[in-house]
């Protein structure tokens, strides 16, 4: 590379970005009071961004990955950090593939180096390809296990009908059986590219050491820079799904799509979601669970993505009950459409929405996939302050007209898990 960056952005709060000249952007937030860092290697390459044969292929590769590169075998890679008192992992999501590690802020090169190495120098070894399929093989089927999952892969499944988006990100078992090694280089080749890669560090670290640790992490590495894929969702038709599963409990899911991260109403969705179902003094939790009695566990939520999003409610509960507590959900949001909420309880859970933030920031993990996240879906940062002020900005009647814009019972999908006879 003839230059370290094209462009230096310093930004408040400790946090500064720089873009390479090969299009990744390197961001980082400055924690002097810890002796810790968390450092990522984001992709944006997510389960969306597969075709129907390739299904599962961005969960394959991050699992590979830590088969071996052209530098180190695998047990080197899973002793590399630990051998230093951190920790190295990753996960997949329908957008991103992430690479993170934590270290003592003695080890941030390690760090750096680890992940780095990791999306740049696979070998994707034959034989432990066909042992891999298996372990994935044997993932599926714990989620298959697990009721509450195996609803929710359905309810996506439902939402996004014909849509990448609606896939499990782990894939099938039929296609995950077909990957080859020169597809998984294929498909790292085309998507692993500059300008579609975040480097993100937070913690007791300097930017400017950063930026250098990272170039020298990618020396004699070539990335691609390739036009980012346009994707158009297909309208959403909303149903009802019932299936038996070997189950004790029912389990009941409805979901409507929602908001993406741009929507001018995203922090009033989020303390929507708060109020109707978002901990033990929620809507839903004291009246059908305190209230009644008919469940251990509900609770709404809600996802946005970069171009669409979800909004639901969760529970499981006896059979015999699960008409009364569906009639009991929708009464709640219901009530949340015909009426202004007191001015107390808006107060009450904006302050559970910043609280919840800001006490999720007191890990180095959860500030780097901020600034990571911010970076892949804003192109910039948000300070503390500036979040803290939207949430603060919602009013009663921004809740009432966004329960109005999603809460109509005909937009929602429901899915049920009955038990077996």
């Amino acid at each position: 590379m003839n230059s370290l960056d094209i462009k230096i952005n310093t930004g408040s709060d400790g946090y500064r970005k720089t873009v390479l000249d090969n299009g990744i952007r390197v961001v980082t937030e400055y924690i002097p009071s810890v002796r810790s860092v968390s450092v990522g290697a984001w992709v944006e390459a997510g389960s969306r961004h597969e075709s129907d044969t390739d299904a599962g292929m961005c969960h394959f590769i991050e699992h590979m990955v830590f088969k071996g590169t052209r530098t180190r075998r695998m047990h080197q890679i899973a002793e590399r950090l630990e051998s230093v008192g951190g920790y190295l992992n990753a996960f997949t999501t329908k957008e991103q593939t992430c690479y993170y590690a934590r270290a003592l802020d003695d080890h941030l090169d390690r760090a750096i180096d680890t992940v780095c190495d990791l999306i740049l120098r696979p070998t994707f070894p034959v034989k432990e390809i066909e042992r891999e399929k298996d372990v994935v093989v044997e993932e599926m089927k714990m989620y298959e296990d697990s009721a509450e999952d195996y609803a929710f892969d359905l309810l996506e499944g439902q939402l996004y009908k014909g849509d990448a988006l609606g896939r499990p990100i782990i894939g099938f078992e039929k296609t995950v059986r077909s990957f080859t090694r020169e597809r998984l280089f294929a498909f790292m080749d085309s998507h692993y590219t500059g300008n579609r890669i975040v480097v993100a560090a937070a913690g007791n670290l300097q930017h400017d050491r950063v930026v250098k640790l990272v170039v020298k992490a990618l020396k004699g590495e070539s990335l691609k820079t390739q036009q980012k894929q346009v994707h158009t969702i297909k309208k959403y038709a909303p149903t009802e799904l019932l299936k038996k599963r070997p189950t004790q409990q029912a389990h009941l899911l409805i979901g409507t799509r929602a908001y993406d991260v741009n929507h001018e109403d995203r922090a009033a969705l989020s303390v929507l979601n708060t109020i109707i179902g978002g901990g033990m003094s929620s809507l839903l939790n004291q009246n059908i669970r305190e209230k009644y009695g008919y469940c251990y566990n509900i609770y709404s939520f809600c996802n946005m993505l970069a171009d669409s999003g979800e909004f639901g409610v969760y529970m499981g509960t006896d059979p015999t009950k699960l008409k009364k507590s569906r009639r009991l959900i929708f009464r709640e949001l219901d009530r949340m459409v015909d009426k202004e909420i007191s001015p107390r309880r808006l107060n009450k859970a904006a302050n559970q929405v910043k609280g919840s933030i800001i006490l999720g920031l007191e890990g180095m993990g959860a500030r780097m996939m901020r600034i990571a996240r911010q970076e892949l879906y804003y192109g910039r940062y948000f300070s503390l302050d500036e979040v803290m002020e939207d949430v603060d900005s919602v009013t009663a009647s921004d809740l009432k007209r966004v329960a109005g814009d999603l809460f109509d019972p005909a937009r929602f999908t429901t899915i049920e898990l009955l038990p077996e006879a």
